[in-house]
């Protein structure tokens, strides 16, 4: 695996090209430059993060696979979609928790696309089972939910995110105090990133002291679902 020195800017040119050709034809026509400025760079910022992961958690995962692994398949699933463009006009790469089998586990997320590139942290779109579980843990430990949630260092740079129902959930008091939490349907913080710093080495070091800076977040949302952490 070749050492990851930053992301090539013709993954931003391959990424604004595909949005404006978005067909098998032109991709199988540029699937060389795919692999030389998306996928393989991709690989090897994963594979140069797995040591830096295991300081956040021993449990997450870091896989640098071509399929099935922490780089999310840039092709869409079309079947139920009413866009049926066959690509995705992003890179995702997501470092799960080892007892998660896909996007809804616990974990942490990469986002590049042209007009934003982000992190996240957290649980996206969690079954009903898991969000009644940390609803549960949440009012059965106020006190440690709102220390790990409001951490300076943690929301200095990360802001809570994600879609939430706009009535109380059954059983809970609209005036429980933390109400607002309660509702929401997703547990994510996001923190944005520049553009730039895609491009440099630097970027393994970035994204890891960052989401150092989550894991007491993240690790209530784990104990909460019976996840080491």
């Amino acid at each position: 695996m070749p050492t990851f020195t930053g992301f090539p800017l013709g993954l931003l040119h391959f990424l604004e090209e595909l949005s404006r050709n978005n067909n098998k034809q032109w991709f199988d026509a540029n699937k060389a430059r795919y692999e030389a400025e998306v996928r393989e760079p991709a690989l090897a910022f994963i594979a140069a993060m797995e040591k830096p992961l295991r300081k956040v958690s021993p449990h997450l995962v870091a896989a640098p696979k071509k399929v099935g692994g922490s780089l999310i398949r840039i092709h869409r699933d079309v079947r139920f979609a009413s866009d049926k463009t066959p690509y995705k006009t992003n890179v995702g790469v997501q470092f799960r928790h080892e007892a998660g089998k896909d996007v809804h586990a616990p974990g942490y997320y990469l986002h590049i696309a042209l007009d934003e590139c982000f992190l996240g942290a957290g649980v996206w779109h969690p079954d009903a089972p898991a969000l009644a579980a940390i609803r549960e843990r949440i009012v059965e430990e106020p006190a440690r939910w709102k220390r790990v949630r409001d951490n300076k260092s943690f929301r200095t740079r990360w802001s809570l995110e994600g879609d939430s129902l706009k009535r109380p959930p059954r059983g809970y008091d609209a005036d429980h105090p933390y109400i607002e939490d309660l509702k929401r349907k997703d547990h994510i913080a996001g923190m944005p990133l520049d553009h730039d710093e895609l491009f440099s080495g630097g970027l393994v070091k970035h994204v890891a002291d960052a989401f150092m800076k989550t894991k007491g977040y993240v690790g209530f949302l784990c104990d909460a679902l019976g996840l080491p952490f």
